[in-house]
């Protein structure tokens, strides 16, 4: 049983102590937004994740998980020190790392505090868990040592995290691997006794080569759905069928099912700013990235084909009614950062269309954005009168809907599915116009 801090109660943050709770760990979760840490401690999630709110009620009753806006708190009483605050993109693509920054200049602080007090010797575990460029843990390093009194003993260590929206407590607990980038054998020791509970592969790398997998590996998941999509194109200028080949394609074990779904593009926390931060990250070593560039390109082409798809349906749009279901960047989250959503609701209001929405958990982050767009609260409210449906979210809501009532209630009956996951066959029987992703 370790004592463990983490610093940041975000998607990252708030998951990561709650888990190490669970395990039986003493963890304290600091942040400076004190609202938030109330929230949590009354139980009101500042996000929608399942089997959160569960782990983080019973982790707090028996003790396991506190929470403080302290860092300084956080820093006395744990031993290791997760650090999981936001690296949001700047303008030009990198990664901003003042949080950090301010954040190990807090530990440094506190660590100094501590040495006026305590005589014994300190140890600290320090350890990169929000994604961070490489070479960030030599700037940590370089700070904590500048800041921090002589006689503290401190390693330096990263492990990136690989939490899907959605299902963020299960690849904690069950993760296909562990990253670790060490510069010690105590540091190794401390980790390999931390995940012992956890059966996954634990990868032991350099500290460079643990902040780079996390890049590498959101990157290539992103190129291989624009790749998919990309092919979508393909489709449907030939009329196949990109589900038939993607299916194909995913038997082959060298290239695997996942991620080869055609779609109107992937967006969220994640890969967007990751994939920005990896080439301007390339451009300042100088390698020109230009195979991500490509990337980002099919992307922001996909969100485009709505639009298309809509005026072939209805010619005009200006004055249509038009129902979107499917908010959030994907289903199991209130997330809508960078979703598909938020672009195509734009190019459809500067088309002069009327639209109504409904998602079963991102309307309120929506409304943020667009306030005087009209917010149903069911799909079947939303479609009521309109003349083309369009899903963005593949809820699993959505796929029980009664389409013979939808289509009863719809001005014409024409749906496009932005993610490939309805019944296209039973769709077309019930008389509906379906237009797909790369198949017709």
């Amino acid at each position: 049983m370790r004592n463990i801090g983490v610093i940041g109660a975000g998607h990252v943050g708030l998951v990561t102590a709650a888990c190490f709770a669970k395990l039986e760990h003493n963890v304290i979760c600091a942040d400076n937004d004190s609202q938030k840490i109330e929230k949590i401690k009354n139980l009101d999630m500042p996000f929608y994740e399942p089997g959160l709110e569960e782990i983080v009620k019973e982790t707090i009753r028996n003790k396991k998980l506190i929470l403080t806006t302290s860092v300084s708190e956080l820093t006395e009483k744990s031993d290791i020190i997760f650090i999981a605050v936001g690296t949001p993109s700047t303008p030009d693509g990198s990664a901003d790392l003042s949080y950090v920054e301010n954040v190990t200049i807090e530990i440094a602080r506190a660590l100094t505090e501590m040495k006026k007090i305590f005589d014994n010797k300190i140890y600290r575990l320090i350890v990169e868990k929000s994604t961070v460029p490489v070479l960030t843990g030599e700037w940590v390093k370089k700070t904590l040592e500048l800041m921090s009194p002589t006689e503290i003993e401190f390693d330096v260590a990263a492990n990136p995290e690989f939490l899907r929206e959605g299902s963020a407590i299960n690849d904690f607990l069950e993760p296909d691997r562990i990253i670790i980038g060490v510069g010690s054998e105590k540091a190794k020791r401390i980790f390999e006794e931390l995940y012992a509970p956890i059966k996954a592969p634990i990868v032991f790398t350099d500290v460079k080569s643990a902040e780079i997998i996390k890049h590498a590996s959101n990157s290539f998941l992103a190129l291989k759905i624009s790749y998919i999509n990309a092919i979508s194109q393909i489709c449907e200028k030939v009329g196949a069928d990109v589900e038939k080949v993607a299916e194909g394609m995913g038997y082959d074990k060298r290239i695997g099912k996942d991620f080869l779904k055609a779609g109107v593009g992937w967006g969220g926390s994640c890969f967007p700013k990751d994939v920005a931060a990896f080439i301007k990250m390339g451009e300042d070593i100088g390698y020109p990235f230009n195979l991500l560039k490509e990337v980002q390109k099919i992307n922001k082409e996909q969100r485009l084909l709505v639009i298309k798809k809509a005026k072939e349906l209805l010619w005009n749009l200006r004055g249509k009614e038009i129902s979107i279901l499917g908010l959030s960047f994907k289903p199991n989250t209130d997330d809508i950062r960078d979703a598909p959503s938020i672009e195509i609701i734009s190019l459809l209001l500067k088309e002069g269309a009327i639209l109504k929405c409904y998602d079963p958990k991102a309307m309120e982050n929506m409304k943020k954005i667009f306030p005087d767009i009209l917010y149903c609260q069911t799909p079947y409210e939303c479609v009521k009168n309109s003349s083309l449906l369009i899903f963005l979210t593949e809820w699993d809501e959505f796929k029980n809907i009664d389409f013979e009532k939808i289509k009863e209630i719809m001005k014409t009956p024409y749906i496009i599915d932005g993610r490939n996951f309805l019944d296209r066959d039973k769709l077309k029987k019930t008389g509906f116009i379906y237009k797909g992703i790369g198949r017709n």
